[in-house]
């Protein structure tokens, strides 16, 4: 009797100092949703398949992994979409500056990036301010000029009315006292589409979005929207440096999960980016599209999304724009 407790005894101590990743490890099912808030061929949309093809080619998950696009009000759409989903383990979305600054200023957009499941901070990517190659202007103050001799004649195209493009336009006005117009599109193809046909005459762009324009001679990059100048456009200057005196802002792109994800599924995700970030296909990604790798896990990627959103806040105010959150 006393040998068969004894038995027992250690058997569940045994199975106590068993690592619990080794009794129930995270499965995700075969088919995992990625949901960009943006339309085909937009910035997020971009990042969203780039980051899909390194996991696939690089074989890290068996799961399929399909880019879902819920375009509408900002991140509006994609960000109640990923409210409905709280508590599932197998859907994700790519986040920009948008997720922090929609619900800010819309008081219909009520789900804050905070309010899901921060799970990785991937890059930060600096910004183009261009215009056509054949446009009169040959610097961001041209530009400014001219907007402000001729108020809301002027426009610019771009995203929804809380990203990262409009606030730049917004604080660059406030400023100068210049007026111009902000034309939304729900893609970054038609937002430069409208550039080329001489539609608009301003855009703020990614980089690896414009670089295929870029190099075809058919765009001129104004101004650069980063902390220094990209060594590729070494003779631009930053806004900062052409005499703006706004803040920069970085475009953040990352991924979280709906409210309630389950911690297990949270540290799979961690862990299976992490392996995709040091990846050489990821990071040649990340070098030929001018970003700046930014790795976090889902605290650092909290602790950063709770400090910008502040950031934001401020750049919204300033500009005097209603914060309602």
């Amino acid at each position: 009797m006393l040998r068969r407790t004894l038995s027992i005894g250690l058997a569940l101590v045994g199975a106590i100092m068993v690592p619990a990743s080794a009794l129930a490890q995270f499965k995700p099912a075969a088919n995992i949703e990625l949901v960009v808030h943006g339309g085909p061929g937009s910035g997020n949309d971009v990042f969203g398949r780039a980051l899909v093809n390194v996991i696939e080619k690089e074989k890290l998950t068996t799961s399929r992994i399909q880019v879902v696009n819920k375009p509408g009000g900002g991140s509006a759409t994609a960000s109640a979409y990923m409210a409905s989903k709280a508590g599932d383990a197998n859907t994700l979305a790519v986040f920009t500056n948008v997720w922090l600054a929609g619900p800010l200023v819309q008081e219909a957009d009520k789900v804050r990036l905070l309010d899901l499941t921060p799970i990785a901070l991937m890059v930060k990517e600096p910004g183009l301010i261009v215009t056509n190659a054949d446009s009169p202007y040959k610097t961001l103050k041209d530009f400014v000029a001219a907007a402000k001799e001729k108020p809301g004649t002027l426009k610019q195209s771009g995203g929804s009315i809380t990203s990262r493009d409009n606030i730049i336009r917004q604080m660059i006005m406030k400023e100068t006292g210049a007026d111009w117009a902000f034309i939304s599109f729900p893609s970054g193809g038609e937002r430069l589409a409208a550039l080329l046909g001489g539609h608009v005459q301003l855009m703020i762009i990614d980089p690896g979005e414009a670089l295929a324009q870029l190099k075809s001679g058919k765009l001129r990059v104004l101004a650069q929207v980063a902390e220094q100048r990209l060594p590729e456009f070494k003779d631009v200057p930053t806004v900062q440096q052409a005499g703006f005196k706004i803040p920069n802002v970085p475009q953040a792109r990352g991924i979280v999960g709906p409210p309630n994800m389950p911690k297990d599924a949270i540290a799979y995700y961690e862990g299976l980016l992490e392996k995709a970030s040091k990846t050489a296909a990821w990071k040649k990604y990340v070098q030929e599209n001018f970003l700046e790798p930014a790795f976090e896990k889902s605290k650092g990627t909290r602790d950063f999304l709770t400090k910008y959103e502040g950031e934001i806040r401020g750049q919204l105010k300033s500009v005097g724009a209603k914060v309602v959150r």
